[in-house]
Formats: C-alpha cells, structure tokens, sequence
C-alpha cells in the first residue's frame, strides 16, 4: 500500500454545532425524519447537503421508530392561549364522509377562534399538503394572513410541502398533543354540527354545493 494511504488522517470536521442543532430539532419533533428536519434547518439559516443530513442523522441514531400501540402525548405541552383579535389563530381540520355509493370523501375545515367564523370548506376524495398549501394561500389571498395555526398531527399538517409553506410565508404552526382534539376545540366542535351527518350525498359537485350552502347559513 502506499505510504499516504496508510498514514492518512481524515480531515472531515466533526460539525458538533450541525449535529447538536439536529438533536435539538429531533427532539422537538419527535415523528420527524430527516428531510422534514432539512427543512426546519433552513429556517434556522442552516443550510446543507440533504445527503451530508441522513449521515449525521444516522450518525446519531435518531431513526424514527415505527408505531406501536396506543398513542400517548409526548413531552410537555403548553396551553393556548385566547386569541384577541382576528386572524390572530386559525384553527384547521379534516372530516370525513361517504357518498351513497360508498365511496370516501373528505372535507378542510379553517376556523378563526377568535371571530368562530367558519373561513373555507373545502371537499374532494383527496386533500394532500401540497393542495392544503395551496387553499391556504388562496384563502390568505381574500382573508389576510393569520399569525398562528393550529391543527392536529396528521400527513397532511407535518408534510414537507406545509413545513416548507410555513418557512415561505411565516406563519408559526402549532400541532396539538396526540389525543387531545379539545386543543383544536373550535373547529372540532364546527364539525360536530348537522351538515354530514343529516344529508345524503350521491357526488362531489352536490356535496360541494350543499357544504358551500350550509357554510353561507352558519356564517
């Protein structure tokens, strides 16, 4: 072997800073990989290699572990506080329902807490966080832009596509802890109200208008 190779001392920098900063990050959000946490990197103005992250991720063995068994709320949790004015809190979640056919649908619902007005109802067989990102600026577009929201923990909230969304437009977005739906109290006691559950839908365009009626009474 050459003489070089063998007397090599590697020269990668431990990134102790980088490293600690992920820690704190995975601890903070526990469910997160390590792309969603690239992306809460940069807002910290931390910017680096995707791949350099899934070693140093690796690295430091915070892998995220599969589901098992009941859900328990992890860490400590502080609780909200009123909002004073509008457009101060929005509160968003989903509800779903079935055509007489069988068939699924699902339906977004944005709430502002301070005012209880039901902001945007919006329908179709599949809602991801790339389309929540865009109803949401649309909705921003007529409204204003809220100062918080708050929603629970599903896919759609804690997709790369929202936590990319909340960096481009500095909106601070709060998840509620697992299995406490009286956090997002609001919007959950708005879907708790008669419309799904007193009307039989046969398509979407019918289930559109009749939710688009209903949210115009309510309001």
């Amino acid at each position: 072997m050459d003489r070089s190779s063998v007397r090599y001392c590697s020269v990668r920098p431990d990134d102790t800073s980088i490293r600690e900063a992920v820690r704190k990050v995975a601890a903070e959000r526990r469910r997160f990989a390590y792309r969603r946490i690239h992306v809460m990197l940069g807002r910290q103005g931390i910017v680096m290699n995707l791949k350099k992250l899934k070693r140093l991720y690796r690295e430091e063995k915070l892998t995220v572990r599969k589901r098992g068994g009941c859900k328990r709320a992890l860490g400590t949790r502080r609780p909200l506080a009123l909002p004073s004015r509008p457009n101060e809190r929005w509160s968003l979640d989903f509800v779903g329902d079935a055509f007489t056919d069988g068939r699924r649908f699902r339906v977004l619902a944005v709430v502002d807490d301070f005012t209880r007005e039901c902001l945007c109802l919006i329908a179709d067989t599949s809602l991801s966080g790339a389309r929540l990102a865009r109803e949401l600026d649309s909705l921003i577009a007529r409204r204003g832009k809220p100062r918080t929201i708050v929603s629970d923990n599903g896919t759609e909230m804690t997709s790369t596509a929202i936590l990319k969304w909340c960096q481009e437009t500095k909106v601070e977005w709060r998840y509620i802890a697992p299995g406490k739906p009286m956090q997002i109290g609001f919007v959950e006691s708005f879907n708790g109200d008669e419309c799904l559950n007193e009307t039989l839908f046969s398509s979407l365009p019918q289930a559109r208008d009749a939710i688009t009626a209903w949210k115009e009474d309510y309001n």
